[in-house]
């Protein structure tokens, strides 16, 4: 079941959170930035992972923590060229692998409720109208709750 809603996706009761990231990011703004100050060992747990997997466009990296949410990252948009660039672009293939195997993990791990952001539509630079249609397409087959904010409130 899907539903649209608008507010701080921090302050979301589901058991899982998604994201679009870039392989390498540095966390450097909007939801992943909060993020980073949020859970600072997510941060530290996804560069070893980067350093240590160098993962591609299209995957996805799960995270838990004492006490919060779990916390996918889903590599949707391409890495940054250097240490001190920010991300590049979405790209459709990189949101569509990513949201299968987000389906998959999501699956797996029993994962009650998923809150997911208007993917891949900000640094990514893709319209929403053409990521809702993926999320719809891959997400609509949970039988759990998935919460889509589409608008962004301050809790």
């Amino acid at each position: 079941m899907i539903k649209y809603v608008s507010g701080d996706i921090l302050s979301s009761d589901a058991e899982c959170i998604a994201h679009g990231v870039a392989p390498h990011d540095d966390f450097k703004q909007g939801l992943a930035l909060s993020l980073r100050e949020r859970w600072p060992a997510m941060y530290k747990d996804f560069r070893h992972f980067c350093h240590t997997q160098n993962p591609k466009e299209g995957e996805v990296w799960s995270w838990k923590g004492a006490g919060g949410p779990m916390i996918v990252n889903l590599l949707t948009q391409e890495h940054p060229e250097t240490p001190e660039s920010h991300p590049g672009k979405a790209t459709l293939s990189s949101v569509n692998h990513s949201l299968k195997s987000l389906v998959e993990e999501v699956k797996e791990r029993g994962v009650k409720s998923l809150a997911i952001t208007k993917l891949a539509t900000g640094v990514g630079g893709l319209d929403w109208n053409d990521v809702k249609s993926l999320v719809e397409k891959h997400l609509a087959e949970l039988e759990i709750p998935v919460y889509v904010y589409e608008e962004y409130h301050k809790a």
